[in-house]
């Protein structure tokens, strides 16, 4: 008897142990952005490696402030989320919002005042209701100054009592509510408002990359997503620390992670670690590339030599005078676990058509 009561006592810690491994796994996001500019098919999607998945982009119209989807995107758009949830019907969707390409002006005057504030509001869940996303998410990295970040606190409260009010009178789940943030809490030595993000966001997503580029670092080779860096702040260790220092919760922090890096032209084909002197940009104008371009053409041609820089905790490789920063599987690999040791929500990539082969989701 005794040994029966012993045998279903553990029966029943293994089926709650179960359960609740289940449960934190539903909480885990695992996302990526889908480019409508990148004409990649929706049906091309893996989605078993995903838990949501980003839109991208809707405008903010620099005049009307409302949200503005082009007539070119309509189609795609309205249909996103059915399409794929076809596939994965737990699957979740974002509507990517931003201001323009390199652009935050029109943000910053939508943010200015209340009544632009619930222009821009009232039209996001105006659009992104019907088109049967589960949420929004506003790309707005460089806020430049402190009316910004105040206005930016203030969208926040507005925005999450908007979506509150429209979920009781649909009968529906609120619209998820998220932002892209600097790598850092500190922006230009101003701090972004951590206690309204907390109170009103669903989560941020850390931009933790384009550290180094050839653009604006042409004379030497960059870690582009370098996890530590022992001679600078720029890093994602140091940016993650500072959300954490400013208050901010670990476990509404997703973790950023480029599945691109750039190319550099090496000065000395005999010096080709990191910070060796370079030429400016190789093969493309800024040095931009995706994974799969790195994997099946820089690496792919042969005589490519790969390395991992156990330092600054990423990959790069070299072949002649081309030298690539990137995030390779090692890399990726050592932020997962990173994420998780933090007790982070997840992570998010830019952008899912750039993987090859889903090697790198796989690796997550």
């Amino acid at each position: 008897m005794a040994l029966k009561t012993i045998s279903l006592f553990t029966s029943i810690l293994l089926f709650l142990l179960q359960v609740c491994l289940s449960d934190d796994e539903k909480k885990v996001v695992k996302s990526s952005y889908w480019f409508f500019d990148s004409a990649y098919p929706l049906s091309d999607i893996d989605f078993t490696f995903y838990t949501h998945l980003l839109c991208a982009q809707a405008f903010v119209d620099p005049n009307t402030f409302q949200l503005n989807i082009s007539n070119s995107k309509t189609a795609q758009f309205s249909v996103f989320t059915q399409t794929l949830q076809q596939k994965n019907p737990s699957l979740k969707t974002l509507l990517s919002i931003t201001g323009g390409i390199a652009d935050d002006s029109a943000l910053s005057s939508m943010a200015r005042n209340a009544s632009t504030r619930k222009t821009f509001i009232d039209s996001s869940i105006t659009i992104g209701r019907p088109y049967n996303f589960h949420g929004l998410v506003l790309d707005w990295e460089f806020s430049s100054t402190t009316t910004d970040m105040t206005n930016l606190g203030l969208l926040f409260k507005e925005w999450r009592e908007a979506v509150e009010k429209e979920s009781k009178n649909s009968n529906k789940p609120q619209l998820l509510l998220t932002v892209a943030v600097y790598f850092s809490s500190v922006f230009r030595s101003l701090s972004y408002p951590a206690e309204a993000m907390e109170n009103n966001l669903d989560w941020i997503k850390v931009m933790a990359f384009d550290f180094g580029a050839p653009t604006w670092k042409p004379n030497l080779t960059e870690a582009p997503a370098a996890l530590y860096n022992p001679f600078s702040e720029v890093s994602g260790d140091s940016g993650i620390s500072s959300w954490i220092r400013a208050g901010f919760p670990a476990r509404k922090i997703v973790f950023g992670l480029p599945y691109y890096g750039y190319a550099w032209k090496l000065k000395d084909t005999n010096n080709h670690g990191f910070l060796a002197p370079a030429n400016g940009a190789d093969i493309t104008a800024d040095g931009a590339l995706g994974y799969t371009h790195i994997r099946n053409r820089t690496i792919g041609q042969g005589s490519a030599i790969t390395a991992f820089n156990y330092t600054f905790a990423t990959d790069y490789c070299y072949n002649g005078t081309t030298w690539v920063g990137y995030d390779d599987v090692k890399s990726i690999l050592a932020k997962v676990l990173y994420a998780k040791g933090k007790g982070l929500l997840g992570y998010f990539a830019w952008r899912v058509d750039l993987d090859d082969n889903w090697t790198l989701s796989k690796t997550v």
